[in-house]
């Protein structure tokens, strides 16, 4: 188990290694990050912003119903629906559910190509194939992750308000004065950094995965899960060191 550990972590660094290689044609590569840039970024915005909606939501009544009492101020629910949204959701747990979307759509992607010999016949051509393929996805995902948070903790703070305007959960001034009571800008700026990191994990590990395919489509697969899986692990182990990083 170890030796098979440390053999996957010597190819991927090796893999890395390949990819943060100046490319060869920087017009190409910079058309490569466009196409990235919305596939990996913009067709993932709805997702954020319908799953941050609700989220928000369902917090800022959560606390209200089961939390708050006669001997917590009014505003408490607006208070915690914030940090919550700033310290954890936008940051961590959204990146886990992009690692689900964005990590296997680039493992079976890059999967597919392995098999179908279409990264064969760019090393053939004398292409660097690991940076001509992986290196905009990395950049297009790590590049775009600070706007998919913002839009994240904005769909979060609409969904409490929600509660206020139709649910009549909470009034919107106590919501209000929850949101900005003792705000600390550099809470959203952590998460963005934290996503940062994020990011390059759900992109470069689930490059890695599907640029080691081995076998047919059964295995693309496989290449798939295990990315998502491997993708969620390492997210929540570096969400841990990292918050304590940056919270000292």
């Amino acid at each position: 188990m170890i030796k098979k550990g440390l053999q996957a972590l010597g190819e991927y660094l090796i893999l890395m290694g390949r990819t943060f290689q100046r490319p060869e044609r920087m017009r190409m590569f910079f058309k490569k990050y466009y196409q990235e840039l919305m596939n990996l970024g913009i067709n993932s915005v709805g997702i954020v912003l319908l799953i941050s909606l609700f989220i928000g939501a369902v917090i800022c009544i959560q606390i209200k119903l089961n939390i708050q009492s006669i001997w917590m101020p009014a505003w408490t629910s607006g208070y915690t629906t914030r940090e919550i949204m700033l310290l954890e959701f936008s940051s961590a747990i959204m990146c886990l559910i992009l690692a689900g979307k964005v990590g296997s759509n680039i493992a079976s992607e890059i999967g597919t190509m392995r098999i179908t010999q279409q990264i064969d016949a760019l090393e053939i051509m004398g292409v660097n194939s690991a940076s001509h393929i992986i290196l905009p996805k990395i950049a297009a995902l790590v590049s775009f992750i600070p706007v998919l948070v913002t839009f994240s903790v904005a769909a979060g703070i609409v969904g409490a308000y929600c509660t206020a305007w139709l649910a009549h959960i909470i009034t919107p001034t106590d919501l209000t004065l929850g949101l900005q009571h003792s705000f600390t800008p550099w809470y959203f700026w952590m998460g963005v950094i934290k996503s940062l990191f994020f990011a390059f994990i759900i992109a470069s590990v689930s490059s890695y995965y599907g640029y080691n395919v081995k076998g047919g489509s059964i295995e693309v697969g496989k290449a798939s899960t295990s990315a998502v899986v491997s993708c969620s692990v390492l997210i929540l182990f570096s969400d841990i060191f990292l918050t304590q990083l940056l919270s000292t």
